[in-house]
């Protein structure tokens, strides 16, 4: 799996998430960018994107998260080490 392709499941989890089909992310994404996108949806984003992709967030990791990429890659790092 590539970071294009977490970025495209990202993408329909906040389609999904925000109920607004026209959302379109990139990976420098970030709240700013996308609108509806708050504190309160934040937190039903990232309890999508756990359950979605089957890991877990520490609090440290998503405070420290400044865009979707980094949340994709931080996405690709937990599955890594899943395999391993």
């Amino acid at each position: 799996m590539t970071v294009q392709d977490v970025l495209g499941q990202f993408n329909q989890i906040f389609i999904d998430v925000l109920d607004e089909e026209d959302i379109v992310l990139t990976l420098d994404s970030t709240a700013d960018d996308v609108e509806d996108w708050d504190s309160l949806t934040h937190i039903q984003l990232v309890v999508a994107i756990e359950k979605h992709f089957k890991v877990t967030f520490t609090t440290a990791e998503i405070e420290n998260y400044e865009n979707v990429g980094q949340m994709c890659n931080g996405v690709l790092e937990k599955l890594t080490a899943q395999t391993a």
